[in-house]
C-alpha cells in the first residue's frame, strides 16, 4: 500500500467510505479565483462553496488535488531541487466539510486514517493546536489519547488560517511526523524547530469565524472543514524515507533521468536529477491544462519551469532534446490518476521538444556572448546591466539565466543597471507608438499593455472564469468606474473570450460582479495581446479592481467554432479538387455563415462544388479528434501545414490538424493541417453538416465561397425542402416528381413558344407561303419589291422570314422591318441570287437604317441587317430602298 498510486487511492477510498463525495482534481488554470496564477490547494475549486456563492450537491468531500506554486507569492521553483520537500508541483489530498461535520469529526477521520490504515506508529506523532484551541486541544487527548506534551499550543499565525483580510478563517491543528533522533530539529515550536526531524504531513483548518473588519471577528453559521495532505510528504514517511525525491514515482523518473544522460544522480548532479524530475511534471500537467510556453504570465512562469530543466539537463551533459523522453515514464506513474495527461500526451511531447529545441539554440549563443563579456571578470565582480539586458533584448537570453549561469563563479548582475535599460527601451517603444494621427488615439492600449501585460487567453478550454478588471475605458480615456448605462471597454487580467482575429469575429457574452452586469458586443485584440471587450452596463456600476465572472456566449461561440473549423475543410477539398494553387485570400468566420476567399482563375462548376461539400462532409462524418499542437512555424510549414491568409504568427504556433484523408496521396494521413490561432470544435462531428451557398467572383483570380453549418445548414436545407413541397402541390405531383413535371413544362412551353412564334410570324406576313410573297410585292424598277413594317415580330425572326419572302417572290427584292416596344427599329433586306449583280443588300440596308437614325450595316450582297433608334420613320425607310431600286 506504500506505492503513491495506492496511497492516493487508499485515501480517497477511505472518506468515500466515510461519506464523502470524491470529486475530481480541478484544472491548475483556477476558474474561480483571478488573484491567483496557479490553483495552490486543495481548497481553491470549493472557495465559493465556502463563502456560500455556490451551492453543490453534497456537504462532504475528499480530492487529490493537482497544485503548482512556482509564480506569485507561492514561489519555490528556486528552492526545487535543492531541499527535501520543495516542488513546484505537488498533489494535496484533501476532506472538506461544507457546514456538516466540524472538529471532532475531523479529528477522528483524521487520526483513524494515518493510525489504522496508513498504520503510523502513534508515538511518533504530535500534533499543533491555536493557542486559545481549547476545544481541539482536548478532542485531541479524547479521540488520539496524545498526552499533553504531544499537543502542542502555538500562538502564532502559522496556526491560524485566513481566506484574506476579511471573509471566513479559523485555527489549525497541524500533525507532525518524527523521523528520529539521528536527524537533527525539534518539535514545533521549539528552539530547532526549523530541523527536519519533525515534518508536518496534515493540516487541520477550522473554519469558525467570519473576519468583519480588523477588530470585529463573529462566529459563522455553519462551521466548516478544510484540510490538506501533501500526497509527497505522507508517501516518503509510509515508504520509510526523510527525503519526498526518495519515494518511488520520483526514483522512477529519476531513474530515467540518470539513464537517457548517462549522468549518475550523485554529488553536486543529483540536484539536477531532482529538478528534471519535478519541473517535468509541473510543465507536463500545465500544458495538459492548456498552458503554452510564452513570454507573459502563467506560459511564462511555464517556460522558465521548462527552461529551468532543460538548463539542468544541459549541465548533465546532454546535446540534444531530452525531457520530452521522459514524458512516458510520467505517463506510465500518474496517467491512471490522471487521464488529462495520458490524453495530452502528444501535445506536451511535441512542446517540450520544441521548446527544448529552440532553447538549446539561445543557451548556445547565449552562453558564448556571455563567456566573452565575462572574459575579464573576477569572483566579486558584476556584469554590467546593459550587456545584461542586451543579452535578453537582442539574444533572448533572459535575466535568470545570465544569473544562474554566472552563480558558480561567483559573478553577480548590475540588476539596476538592466532595469534602467529596460526603462529606456519601454519610453522609447511608447514615443514610437504614440505617433500621430489614428496612432494617437490608440496609444492608451500601449499604455494598459505597458502597465499590466498581455491578457491571458483562457478561451481554448474554457467559456468561463473569473478575472480581475484591471482597466476601464470610457470616451478613449482610463477611468476609475463606469455607471448602468455606459458603453466601456474593460481590460482584465484573463479571459475566456475570442478577440477579433485571423478572421473569426469576436465574442459576446456576459461580465458580472458584485451589484454589476455588463453585456459584451465586441471583444477585440490590441497593442499587442491585449484583449479588450467593449460593453454596455446593465447593472450597477464597474470599477477597476473588481473581480467579475466572464461567461461567453455558449450558442454562439459554439457556431464559430464549427464554422471555423469547416473553413479548414473546405480549404483542403478545394485543394485537392482544383489544385494546389489554391490558397486563402481572406476570410470571415461569423456566427451565422463563414465566408473565405481563395486564388482560382475562373468560375467552379455545380459539379466541383458538390464534390467539394460532399469531401468537406466525409470528414465530418469521421467525427475525430481534432487535436491541437504547438510548433515552431518553420516546422509546421516543413510539415505540410497551411498558413492562412490575415494571421499573425509569432516563433510558436498552434497546430491545428482535423480528419483522415480518404482520396489521393494523402489517404490515410492527416486531411487538413493549418497554422490556425482561432477556436475550432473539439471533434469534426460537432460541425454537424457543411453546406455551400454560393460560388461567386470578387476580383481578377479570386473567387468567393459562402457556406453555413450545423443548425443553419439544416434550417437552410430545410427551407429548401419546404419550397420543393410547395411547389409539388402546385404542380399535384410528389415532391420525388418535380423535376420530371418541370421539365415537362419547360419543354411545352418551348413548343408553345415555337407555334405561337409561327402564328406572329404568317399573320406578319399576310398568312406565308409564295402567295402572300406575290400578293404583298409591287414591281419597282423591273424588278419584284416586297417591303412591310412588321408589328409583334421580333427582330431575331427576320432573317428567316426575308428567306422565305425571297424563296416566295422567286426573283426579287425583300425588306422587312421590325419595330421593338421600346421604339427602335431591326431592319434587314434580301436580294434573290439571280439579281445580287445588280443589287446589293449591304448598300441597300444601310440606306434604310439611315432613314431610321442608324449608322451603316453589314453582311452579305443577298442578305444584309442593321437598325436604328427611330422605329417611327420605319415607312421611311422602305421608301428609301424603294427609291434606289427605282433610280
Amino acid at each position: 500500500m506504500s506505492g503513491v498510486n495506492d496511497i492516493r487511492s487508499t485515501f480517497l477510498d477511505y472518506f468515500k467510505a466515510n461519506g464523502h463525495e470524491v470529486v475530481s482534481s480541478s484544472p491548475l488554470v483556477p476558474q474561480n479565483d483571478p488573484t491567483l496564477m496557479f490553483t495552490n490547494a486543495g481548497m481553491v475549486q470549493f472557495k465559493n462553496v465556502f463563502t456560500g456563492l455556490e451551492q453543490r450537491p453534497y456537504k462532504t468531500a475528499a480530492t487529490a488535488q493537482k497544485c503548482v506554486r512556482a509564480g506569485g507569492k507561492h514561489n519555490d521553483l528556486d528552492n526545487v531541487g535543492y531541499t527535501a520537500r520543495h516542488h513546484t508541483f505537488f498533489e494535496m489530498l484533501g476532506n472538506f466539510s461544507f457546514g456538516d461535520y466540524f472538529k471532532e469529526r475531523a479529528i477522528e477521520l483524521a487520526w483513524n486514517l494515518i493510525t489504522k490504515e496508513f498504520g503510523l506508529a502513534k508515538d511518533r506523532l504530535c500534533v499543533t493546536v491555536y493557542h486559545t484551541d481549547d476545544e481541539a486541544f482536548g478532542l485531541w487527548k479524547k479521540i488520539a489519547g496524545l498526552a499533553d506534551e504531544k499537543i502542542i499550543r502555538i500562538p502564532t499565525s502559522d496556526n491560524f488560517w485566513a481566506m484574506g483580510d476579511t471573509g471566513p478563517c479559523g485555527p489549525c491543528s497541524e500533525i507532525f511526523y518524527d523521523h528520529g533522533a539521528h536527524i537533527w530539529g525539534g518539535p514545533p515550536g521549539s528552539p530547532e524547530e526549523d530541523g527536519d526531524r519533525f515534518i508536518e504531513i496534515w493540516n487541520l483548518v477550522f473554519m469558525q469565524y467570519e473576519q468583519i473588519t480588523k477588530e470585529e471577528r463573529v462566529n459563522l453559521p455553519r462551521p466548516s472543514i478544510d484540510t490538506g495532505m501533501g500526497l509527497e510528504r505522507i508517501a516518503a514517511v509510509l515508504q520509510g524515507q526523510h527525503d519526498n525525491y526518495d519515494i518511488d514515482l520520483f526514483r522512477a523518473l529519476i531513474e530515467a533521468s540518470v539513464e537517457l544522460t548517462g549522468v549518475k544522480a550523485e554529488g553536486e548532479r543529483r540536484a539536477s536529477h531532482r529538478v528534471i524530475a519535478d519541473h517535468l511534471r509541473s510543465a507536463a500537467f500545465l500544458i495538459s491544462d492548456g498552458v503554452l510556453p510564452s513570454n507573459e504570465g502563467r506560459g511564462y512562469v511555464l517556460r522558465r519551469i521548462m527552461r529551468r530543466a532543460m538548463r539542468h539537463a544541459e549541465l548533465l551533459g546532454a546535446r540534444e532534446p531530452v525531457i520530452y523522453k521522459l514524458l512516458p515514464v510520467l505517463v506510465q506513474q500518474m496517467g491512471r490518476a490522471y487521464p488529462e495527461l495520458a490524453r495530452a500526451e502528444a501535445l506536451i511531447s511535441e512542446t517540450l521538444k520544441l521548446e527544448e529545441t529552440r532553447f538549446r539554440k539561445t543557451l548556445e549563443r547565449g552562453l558564448s556572448l556571455l563567456s566573452e563579456a565575462t572574459a575579464d571578470l573576477s569572483k566579486g565582480d558584476s556584469l554590467d546591466g546593459e550587456t545584461a539586458f542586451k543579452l535578453y533584448d537582442t539574444y533572448g537570453f533572459p535575466l535568470d539565466l545570465t544569473q544562474d549561469a554566472l552563480r558558480n563563479r561567483g559573478i553577480g548582475v548590475d540588476l539596476t543597471g538592466f532595469n534602467d535599460a529596460m526603462q529606456r527601451q519601454k519610453a522609447e517603444a511608447r514615443a514610437h507608438w504614440a505617433g500621430s494621427g489614428d496612432k494617437a488615439t490608440e496609444a492608451v492600449w500601449f499604455e494598459l499593455k505597458e502597465k499590466f501585460g498581455a491578457t491571458e487567453f483562457l478561451g481554448y478550454s474554457s467559456e468561463s472564469a473569473e478575472a480581475e478588471v484591471q482597466a476601464i475605458v470610457k470616451d478613449g480615456a482610463v477611468v476609475d468606474s463606469a455607471s448602468k448605462g455606459d458603453t466601456v471597454q474593460v481590460v482584465v487580467n484573463q479571459t475566456p473570450f475570442y478577440g477579433e482575429s485571423g478572421g473569426q469575429v469576436g465574442d459576446t457574452g456576459l461580465i458580472a460582479g458584485d451589484n454589476v452586469k455588463l453585456a459584451v458586443s465586441e471583444t477585440q485584440k490590441k497593442g499587442e495581446g491585449l484583449f479588450v471587450h467593449t460593453a454596455t452596463i446593465t447593472e450597477g456600476s464597474l470599477r477597476a479592481g473588481d473581480a467579475v465572472v466572464m461567461t461567453v456566449d455558449h450558442v454562439r461561440r459554439s457556431r464559430l467554432r464549427a464554422n471555423h473549423s469547416a473553413t479548414h475543410l473546405i480549404h483542403e477539398a478545394l485543394r485537392e479538387i482544383l489544385g494546389t494553387h489554391v490558397a486563402q485570400k481572406g476570410s470571415l468566420v461569423a456566427p451565422e455563415r463563414l465566408r473565405f476567399d481563395v486564388s482560382h482563375p475562373k468560375p467552379m462548376s455545380a459539379e466541383e462544388l458538390k464534390v467539394v461539400e460532399a469531401m468537406a462532409n466525409e470528414i465530418v462524418t469521421q467525427n475525430t479528434p481534432v487535436t491541437t499542437r504547438l510548433m515552431s512555424v518553420d516546422d509546421a510549414i516543413a510539415e505540410g501545414a497551411m498558413a492562412l491568409f490575415g494571421e499573425k504568427y509569432g516563433d510558436e504556433v498552434r497546430v491545428v490538424s482535423m480528419g483522415t484523408a480518404i482520396h489521393g496521396p494523402k489517404a490515410g494521413k492527416p486531411y487538413s493541417v493549418e497554422l490556425c490561432g482561432g477556436t475550432h470544435v473539439s471533434a469534426t462531428g460537432e460541425i454537424g453538416l457543411v453546406r455551400i451557398l454560393s460560388e461567386s467572383a470578387v476580383g481578377a483570380g479570386v473567387r468567393r465561397i459562402e457556406a453555413v453549418t450545423g443548425e443553419a445548414a439544416r434550417a437552410y436545407l430545410s427551407e429548401q425542402d419546404e419550397r420543393v413541397k410547395q411547389v409539388a402541390t402546385a404542380l399535384k405531383v410528389q415532391p420525388a416528381e418535380v423535376v420530371t413535371r418541370v421539365e415537362q413544362l419547360v419543354e411545352e412551353r418551348r413548343k408553345l413558344e415555337r407555334e405561337l412564334a409561327e402564328a406572329k410570324r404568317k399573320l406578319a406576313m399576310g398568312g406565308g407561303g409564295q402567295a402572300a410573297a406575290d400578293e404583298g410585292a409591287r414591281e419597282v424598277g423591273g424588278v419584284k419589291f416586297l417591303g412591310r413594317v412588321l408589328k409583334g415580330v421580333e427582330a431575331k425572326d427576320l432573317k428567316g422570314l426575308v428567306d422565305e419572302s425571297k424563296a416566295g417572290l422567286g426573283s426579287g427584292v425583300v425588306t422587312l422591318i421590325a419595330v421593338s416596344e421600346d421604339g427602335k427599329a431591326s431592319v434587314v433586306v434580301g436580294v434573290t441570287d439571280d439579281l445580287t449583280g445588280r443589287y446589293s443588300a449591304v448598300e441597300l440596308v444601310r440606306l434604310a437604317s439611315a432613314a431610321v437614325g442608324g449608322k451603316g450595316g453589314g453582311g452579305r450582297a443577298d442578305m444584309a441587317q442593321a437598325g436604328g433608334p427611330d422605329g417611327e420613320k420605319a415607312d421611311a425607310a422602305i421608301a428609301a430602298v424603294e427609291k434606289a431600286l427605282a433610280a
